[in-house]
C-alpha cells in the first residue's frame, strides 16, 4: 500500500542480508499470538530473512573478572521458527547460553512492572552496549523515561496534571478539577486506574490506597470526556509516525479504554492534532535511542509516552493493512547498517 511504501522509504527500505536478532521477552507460553506485537515483530523478522531468538529476561546475567574468560552479558537464547497458527505459534529449533555480543541487535520487549528486576535488566543491557551490542530501545532511555511522568517534558500537549503523594495537594486538585483520573506511576494495561468525582464517597479511601497512606507518588489528571471516542495509541518507529492509530474505546460503563480491560480497538487515520504531537516527539525520542514508542492521546491531549513494550501493531494491520511490525524490522535493519 502507498502509505507503507512511503513510510519505509523514510527508513531506507529493507535488506536481503540476514541478521541474528534476540528479543528479550517474558516467558514464551505467556505471550498471546493473536494480539502480541512482540510476536508480530518476530514473524516480520523471520519474513525478512533474519534469524530469530527469544531470551527470557530472567536468564540475563553477566560473567567476568580476574582469572575468568570475559563472557560479558549473556542469556539463554532459544532459536525460533515462527508459525502462522496463533494457537501453536512457534517451534523451538535450538537452545543455548549465549553472549549478547553474538547478536546483531537485541530488542528489549519485557513488559512492566518497572521493578528492581526490570531495572537490573537495563543495567545488564547497558553493559552489553558497552561491549558493542545494539540494544533497542536503549536501556538508559528506558530508565530515563517514566511512561507516565515523561509527559512533563511536553506540558504544551498534556492535560491538567498533578504528580504528588501529598494528600492535601491531591485533595485540592480534585476539588479544583471536580472530575479526575488517578493512577499509579508504574501500572500498565489500565491496572489500578480510578475515576474520582469531587463528591465521590470513596474519594478518601481511594487516595489512601493508591498513595499507600501518602508513601507512594501517584498521578492525577483532569478527566477527559473525549475518552468515549477512544484513547488513541500512536506508534513512532525510527523517528517516523505511523499514519494509523488504534483508538481504544471503553466498553459500556467503563472509564478505561485499555484493550486488557475490555476496550474495543478501532484503527483510525491521524488527525492534524495527533500529527502535531507525534511529529514533535518522534525525532527527539529517536535521538535518545527510543526506536519504538507508543504515545497515548485523548481528545488532543498527550497522556502517556510508552517505551517499554508498546503494542497495537496486530490490530492496526488487521484493520488497515499497514505493517507496523515490518516497518520496525526495516528500522532495525537500517540501524544495523543494512540498506
Amino acid at each position: 500500500m502507498a502509505q507503507q511504501l512511503h513510510f519505509e522509504k523514510h527508513l531506507l527500505g529493507g535488506s536481503s542480508q540476514s541478521l541474528r536478532l534476540a528479543f528479550i521477552l517474558d516467558p514464551l507460553p505467556a505471550l498471546k499470538a493473536y494480539k502480541d506485537s512482540s510476536i508480530a515483530m518476530m514473524r516480520a523478522a523471520e519474513k525478512h530473512g533474519h534469524e530469530v531468538y527469544a531470551i527470557d529476561s530472567a536468564s540475563l546475567g553477566w560473567q567476568g573478572g580476574k582469572g575468568e574468560l570475559h563472557a560479558g552479558v549473556f542469556g539463554e537464547a532459544v532459536h525460533l521458527h515462527l508459525r502462522p497458527d496463533d494457537h501453536d505459534w512457534y517451534r523451538e529449533t535450538g537452545r543455548e547460553w549465549a553472549p549478547l555480543k553474538g547478536f546483531d541487535a537485541v530488542i528489549m520487549r519485557k513488559d512492566p512492572p518497572f521493578d528492581f528486576e526490570y531495572l537490573t535488566a537495563t543495567w545488564l543491557l547497558e553493559r552489553a552496549e558497552a561491549d558493542g551490542v545494539k540494544v533497542f530501545n536503549r536501556p538508559r532511555a528506558l530508565r530515563d523515561h517514566s511512561e507516565k511522568l515523561a509527559i512533563a517534558e511536553f506540558p504544551q500537549f498534556a492535560p491538567d496534571t498533578l504528580v504528588a503523594r501529598d494528600m492535601h495537594r491531591l485533595q485540592q486538585f480534585i476539588e479544583t478539577q471536580r472530575d479526575v483520573i488517578l493512577k499509579p506511576l508504574d501500572g500498565m494495561g489500565g491496572s489500578q486506574i480510578f475515576r474520582v468525582h469531587r463528591n465521590d464517597p470513596n474519594r478518601n479511601v481511594i487516595l489512601e490506597t493508591l498513595t499507600r497512606e501518602g508513601q507512594r507518588t501517584i498521578m492525577a489528571q483532569r478527566y477527559l470526556p473525549e475518552i468515549s471516542l477512544g484513547d488513541k495509541r500512536i506508534l513512532l518507529i525510527g523517528g517516523k509516525v505511523v499514519p494509523w492509530c488504534l483508538a481504544r474505546i471503553p466498553k459500556a460503563g467503563e472509564t478505561r479504554g485499555n484493550l486488557a480491560v475490555g476496550g474495543t480497538g478501532v484503527a483510525q487515520e491521524l488527525t492534524a492534532r495527533d500529527r502535531e504531537i507525534a511529529e514533535t516527539l518522534a525525532p527527539l525520542l529517536l535521538k535518545r535511542g527510543l526506536m519504538l514508542v507508543g504515545i497515548d492521546v485523548i481528545g488532543g491531549h498527550l497522556t502517556e509516552i510508552n517505551v517499554t513494550s508498546p503494542t497495537c501493531m496486530v490490530e492496526i494491520r488487521q484493520q488497515t493493512g499497514f505493517d507496523s511490525a515490518g516497518a520496525f524490522i526495516t528500522a532495525i535493519e537500517h540501524a544495523c547498517g543494512l540498506s
